[in-house]
């Protein structure tokens, strides 16, 4: 299989899943290193594949047809010990959270894609940060950061607002 036939196979695999599909997997199903599949995730973004990079694999997006979604943008200041708090506030109230944001003093805008909409996605990314003792992304600007959250009404990004608010997490 060359690597064009590859690629295909890589937007075949991602459209046919609605969750995603980490790397290795995909390595693994298409008989080539983990290297080679980030190699070709860069290719088919360069051809306006929009292929997004969670903490969990790869995930094909295309706006879903007829659907409305409600998108904002929360800035919020937290320590590590209440970030578990943060999330589940935000998907307990039925949002979807999009991405973490920081703007570094050096580097400018870090954004870091997390599709995250539920409590296990949440213990998921909670785990993985500890397993692979890092810091979030927030530890590079004492806890100031920004999460897009998605919603399917406006009544619902409110109520996060507010609940945000209430336990002290906006900035």
């Amino acid at each position: 299989m060359d690597g064009d036939e590859r690629r295909e196979q890589i937007i075949k695999i991602l459209s046919e899943n609605t969750l995603p599909v980490a790397g290795t997997e995909l390595a693994a199903r298409l008989g080539v290193s983990r290297q080679i599949i980030v190699q070709d995730i860069a290719l088919l973004r360069a051809g306006n594949k929009n292929i997004l990079s969670t903490n969990k694999g790869y995930i094909l997006f295309h706006a879903e047809e007829g659907k409305k979604a409600y998108k904002r943008t929360y800035k919020v200041r937290h320590t590590n010990d209440r970030m578990k708090e943060e999330l589940y506030l935000i998907v307990d109230c039925g949002g979807k959270l999009l991405d973490v944001v920081v703007e570094h003093p050096i580097y400018g805008q870090i954004m870091v894609d997390l599709i995250i909409d539920s409590r296990q996605d949440v213990d998921n990314f909670v785990k993985q940060v500890e397993e692979y003792q890092t810091k979030p992304l927030n530890a590079l600007t004492d806890g100031l950061h920004y999460h897009t959250v998605e919603a399917k009404d406006e009544k619902i990004l409110e109520l996060i607002q507010e609940k945000l608010e209430k336990e002290g997490f906006i900035a």
